[in-house]
C-alpha cells in the first residue's frame, strides 16, 4: 500500500517516535490490555479504552483489515478476594462487572474489538507455554509454583528502560524462599481448595495461572507470536508488559512479542495519580451520569493520549463546552446537496 499516508507512533521499546511499518500491511494486528473484572472501571482505566479506539479507527482508515483484541482477566486474586467480601461467587461476581464495564465502554461511544477473550477460556494455551518455558530452560518449578527464571533473558529490562536493581527495588517483588532471585516471577500458582484451580503436568496439587502468562497466550492465540502494536496504560510497562516481552520471546524464540509498544499517561486529580490507595477515585460510571458519555470521552481526550491527563470537574465542562461549539460548527456547515 504504497499509497497509505504516513503515520508515526511513540514506541516505548525505543523510547522515540518512529514510522509505522507494519508486519503485514494486509492486517494490522493490535493487542491492549483489558479490565480485571471484580470492579467497576474509574475513569482513569476508562482512559486507554478510549485512546485506544480512537488508534483503531485510525488504523482502519488507513489500512484494509486490523484485528483488535483485547482481553478480560477473569482468574486472579483481586477478584477471588472480593468475591469472599460480596458473599458471591466468582462468576457471578465477573458476570456482572462483565455487563457493567460494557455498558461503560458503549457510554463512552467505543467500539469493541473484534476479539475479546477472558483468561479463563485460555488456560490449556496458558499450560502450554509454560510446559516450553521449563523445557528450554526459561523456567522452573518449585514448591508447586512455576517460575520465569529472569536471569535467562538478558534483554530483560529494555522496555522499561531499567536496570535489574532498579526494578527489584521498585516493584512490590514477592519474597519467597523457593524463587531462585528474587526478580523472578509466576507463570503458575497452586490453587487451596477454595479457589480457582485447573489440573496441570508441573505439580500434584491444582493450580492457576499468573497474571502475566493469561496475555502472552491470549495475544499469541488471535494475533500471532509477533504481531504489530501492543497497548495499555504506562503503569503496565512493568512489571506486566516487561514479564509479557520476556516469557513471550523465550517461548516462542523471538526477538520481539511486538514491533511498536504505546502507553497512554495517568489520569490525576490535583497533582496526584488516580488511583484506589489514594482514595480519590472517579468511577466512569459516575461521570457518565453526571455529564454525559460523549462529554467523559471528550474529556480523556482533551490531553496529549502520553501526557497526564486532569480531570477535575471544570475539565469536563470546558470538554462539554468545546462539543458544543464543535456541533454548532457542524449544524451551520453547508451539506452536500447544498
Amino acid at each position: 500500500m504504497t499509497d497509505t499516508p504516513e503515520l508515526s507512533l511513540h514506541n516505548t521499546l525505543s523510547g522515540a517516535k518512529e514510522l509505522f511499518v507494519p508486519l503485514d500491511p494486509a492486517d494490522i494486528r493490535v493487542y491492549a490490555c483489558g479490565p480485571t473484572v471484580y470492579d467497576r472501571i474509574h475513569i482513569g482505566n476508562a482512559r486507554p479504552v478510549v485512546v485506544f479506539d480512537v488508534l483503531v479507527r485510525l488504523l482502519r482508515h488507513l489500512y484494509p483489515r486490523v484485528t483488535y483484541v483485547r482481553n478480560i482477566t477473569d482468574v486472579d486474586d483481586k477478584i477471588i478476594n472480593r468475591a469472599r467480601e460480596r458473599d458471591i461467587g466468582i462468576d457471578q461476581l465477573c458476570a456482572d462487572t462483565i455487563a457493567n464495564f460494557h455498558d461503560d465502554i458503549v457510554a463512552l461511544g467505543s467500539l469493541p474489538p473484534d476479539h475479546e477473550p477472558r483468561a479463563t477460556e485460555f488456560i490449556g494455551d496458558m499450560i502450554q507455554m509454560i510446559g516450553r518455558l521449563i523445557e528450554n530452560g526459561h523456567a522452573y518449578v518449585a514448591e508447586g509454583h512455576v517460575l520465569f527464571s529472569v536471569a535467562t533473558m538478558p534483554a530483560y529490562g529494555r522496555l522499561s528502560g531499567r536496570s535489574m536493581e532498579d526494578m527489584i527495588a521498585g516493584a512490590r517483588v514477592e519474597v519467597a524462599p523457593y524463587k531462585r532471585d528474587p526478580a523472578d516471577f509466576v507463570l503458575w500458582k497452586p490453587s487451596d481448595g477454595d479457589q480457582p484451580g485447573w489440573d496441570n503436568p508441573f505439580a500434584t496439587v491444582r493450580g492457576r495461572p499468573g497474571w502475566h502468562i493469561e496475555c502472552s497466550a491470549m495475544a499469541r492465540h488471535y494475533l500471532g507470536e509477533t504481531f504489530d502494536i501492543h497497548a495499555g496504560g504506562i503503569d503496565l510497562v512493568f512489571p506486566h508488559h516487561e514479564n509479557e516481552i520476556a516469557q513471550s520471546c523465550c517461548a516462542h524464540d523471538t526477538d520481539i512479542m511486538a514491533k511498536y509498544w504505546l502507553h497512554n499517561g495517568f489520569v490525576t486529580m490535583g497533582d496526584k495519580k488516580m488511583s484506589k490507595s489514594l482514595g480519590n477515585l472517579v468511577m466512569a460510571c459516575d461521570a457518565i451520569r453526571a455529564h454525559r458519555g460523549e462529554t467523559v470521552r471528550a474529556g480523556l481526550l482533551a490531553a496529549h493520549y502520553r501526557a497526564p491527563a486532569a480531570l477535575p470537574e471544570s475539565a469536563f465542562v470546558e470538554a462539554r463546552n468545546v462539543l458544543d461549539r464543535l456541533y454548532r460548527a457542524v449544524g451551520d456547515a453547508p451539506s452536500d446537496s447544498d
